[in-house]
């Protein structure tokens, strides 16, 4: 059972520089490749391993290449760079490179999602998960606070897959707390409830916490799941779930298409089960105004105040 919404802060920008360089020091097969981006926050790194750090410049192309190599070649590599430029800019590269040759890279994309809302939507990641999904032997993992990201993190070098982890850039609520982070596959139950169940992934989970607080003023028992594996898909939660709820709530902060709820969705399809359902996710358009992560949640109605809007709908 979860608690309410601990007042602890972290940035997980911060938290996966800790992370990896505890990581690379305890192991010599940990290489960071970044692309010409959070340097500074590598100077711990780059000043005990300098061997261990390599900035790629704005190459990201070639720095997946470069990685896929490293991989093959023993090494355990960690690429870092904005969501979007380490993710659509590079899908040839994560395609063959990466995904054909089973290469053990773990590619994190800072700024996820709305992140960098201010800076239009050549700096949104929204498509990520949907691209992913597709290509074999990849994991996909969002982490939803800082303690989750070091154990996605420790648990994508120690599966030995090709692994792409979306963050947040900061200000993200500890939703953990005092938990242990689930397995690959599995999830985290936040909150108990009776009703109706949300099922949350990513950074976004912060507005389900606050939507289920919200709901519990309004008489609503909602359970909240955390779910930081969208790839594999984690079916024996689910399906675990679904013996319990008749309706339910996804919300991720990505497409709608392609996305966490589809996937969901054709999850209880090939079950044969009729639930009424509500997949929160950004809608088939461009964000044509510019404004702060909050206020790109609420154009695309993923924030906490529409997930309650859901809830009810969903409960009628």
């Amino acid at each position: 059972m979860g608690v309410s919404l601990l007042a602890t802060v972290k940035s997980m920008r911060n938290a996966f520089a800790d992370e990896v360089t505890q990581l690379a020091l305890a192991d010599s097969r940990v290489v960071l490749l970044s692309g010409d981006i959070g340097n500074r926050l590598f100077d711990k790194l780059r000043g005990a391993r300098p061997d261990q750090f390599f900035n790629c410049g704005v190459a990201e192309q070639n720095m997946i290449g470069v990685a896929a190599g490293m991989g093959l070649s023993g090494l355990r590599p960690i690429v870092y760079t904005i969501a979007p430029f380490t993710s659509v800019r590079c899908l040839e590269q994560i395609k063959v490179d990466l995904g054909y040759h089973n290469s053990p890279v773990v590619l994190v994309g800072t700024g996820s999602g709305l992140s960098y809302a201010s800076l239009g939507p050549t700096h949104h990641s929204l498509e990520d998960f949907a691209v992913f999904r597709a290509i074999p032997n990849l994991q996909v993992l969002a982490p939803w606070d800082a303690k989750s990201l070091r154990s996605c993190l420790r648990m994508a070098i120690e599966s030995s897959r090709p692994t792409y982890i979306r963050i947040g850039k900061k200000g993200e609520a500890d939703l953990t707390g005092t938990n242990s982070v689930p397995a690959i596959g599995n999830s985290l139950c936040r909150h108990s409830g009776s009703q109706v169940c949300i099922l949350s992934t990513g950074t976004v989970s912060g507005e389900a916490e606050l939507a289920v607080e919200s709901l519990k003023q309004l008489g609503v028992s909602a359970e909240l799941v955390l779910m930081h594996t969208v790839k594999p898909l984690a079916e024996k939660a689910i399906k675990t779930l679904l013996n319990r709820f008749d309706a339910l709530v996804t919300v991720e902060e990505h497409s709608q298409i392609g996305g966490f709820g589809e996937s969901v969705l054709s999850f209880i399809a090939r079950l044969g089960l009729q639930k009424k359902i509500e997949t929160l996710g950004t809608s088939d358009a461009f964000m044509s105004v510019v404004g702060s992560q909050q206020y790109a949640r609420q154009y695309y109605q993923i924030d906490a105040k529409s997930i309650v809007d859901a809830v009810l709908r969903v409960c009628k």
